[in-house]
């Protein structure tokens, strides 16, 4: 088995709003979310500390995530489960906790919280010596939407905290871009925001950006960009894959792009809650990977970020791929269509180890 880096899990958003422990098995997990309603993949997981050992994912990005939306209800948000909150304040205070946890998982041994080049380098060396021992499950500091960052002025509060990666949206518009599903540009304050990030070596995820949003701020921002978990719109129409010309230009600034297990992210016209898993195997993700690298004309940009936790479970991913660590079926699907074992190698681990080698401080 094959060491993964996998750019995108929303790890302590589960934990505190599913209420789900992180350091039980995915089947522990889903016998106590019998008979729940199963939006949003209860009873359904697919991620847990326990599984991500199994299937070898050595490092991740686990992500902070809460939204400040004054108009939207308390649960009425992403598909039945709390993100939503009414001021920039409480989403700080959320996105406070969900960095305590993690910070409590690395006290008990669970995870490595890597916030420089020696310790991830120190990290990955000790996976390498021994992958199959018990060893904790390393995590860099992502954000996913920048509302819980509640003044430009506090990004330096946030990345001595740890955070190395910030998208400046998700859903709808944030208080500095637009998000998927909408359009507009970006705001004075996420103007200001790329400034303050490019001046302490934030890490900018396009990922969730709209059209406007994502071009204006490569127009704005000339620090590192990435993609967290993005697939391609030539294959999938929508605004939430990136269209060709998008992928290029982040390619051309050395982006790596993480491709996401979200099925309808994966096959036209899938239908949340109507299409079944058994529409699609794993050798979607191959196709959504084959694609990058030929836009590229190698294989150095293509990677995974599966988002498995990000509000869905089996029920909206490959028929195939039931637990994380079903990753490792990918391995085969690529040799066949002629990638070398270096090049795998690089889609698994070796393109983010190579990009947050270049980006993480020293």
């Amino acid at each position: 088995m094959r060491l993964i880096f996998d750019s995108h899990l929303d790890l302590a958003w589960n934990a505190l709003a599913y209420n789900r422990d992180q350091t039980e098995t995915v089947d522990e997990i889903n016998a106590r979310e019998q008979g729940m309603d199963p939006a949003g993949g209860r009873g359904h997981a697919t991620t847990s500390l326990p599984e991500m050992r199994s299937g070898r994912v050595a490092v991740c990005l686990g992500t902070l995530l809460a939204r400040a939306k004054r108009h939207v209800q308390p649960a009425a948000g992403h598909r039945r489960i709390d993100l939503d909150y009414g001021t920039q304040s409480i989403a700080y205070a959320i996105a406070q906790g969900q960095l305590a946890y993690y910070r409590l998982l690395e006290a008990q041994g669970e995870m490595q919280m890597i916030g420089t080049r020696r310790e991830l380098d120190a990290h990955w060396k000790r996976w390498e010596a021994d992958p199959t021992a018990r060893l904790p499950i390393g995590n860099i500091l992502a954000m996913e939407g920048a509302d819980p960052i509640v003044d430009p002025a506090q990004v330096d509060e946030w990345f001595a905290a740890g955070l190395r990666s910030v998208m400046l949206s998700h859903y709808g518009p944030s208080h500095y871009s637009v998000g998927t599903g909408d359009n507009g540009p970006l705001t004075p304050r996420g103007i200001a925001m790329l400034k303050e990030f490019e001046r302490v070596g934030m890490i900018l995820d396009v990922t969730h950006l709209s059209d406007q949003s994502f071009f204006q701020a490569l127009d704005h921002f000339a620090g590192p960009v990435m993609a967290s978990h993005n697939n391609c719109r030539a294959l999938v129409p929508g605004d939430r894959q990136f269209s060709d010309e998008q992928l290029r230009l982040i390619i051309e600034r050395g982006a790596v792009i993480g491709v996401v297990c979200d099925a309808w992210m994966l096959t036209p016209g899938w239908k949340i809650g109507v299409t079944r898993p058994e529409r699609l195997t794993t050798a979607a993700l191959a196709d959504q990977i084959d694609h990058i690298c030929q836009l590229a004309g190698n294989a150095e940009h293509a990677a995974i970020g599966s988002d498995l936790d990000g509000g869905f479970g089996t029920e909206q991913t490959p028929g195939d791929l039931r637990t994380i660590a079903d990753l490792q079926k990918l391995a085969p699907l690529l040799t066949e269509r002629g990638f070398s074992d270096s090049d795998i190698n690089g889609i698994f681990h070796g393109n983010w180890l190579r990009f947050f080698r270049r980006w993480l401080p020293a």
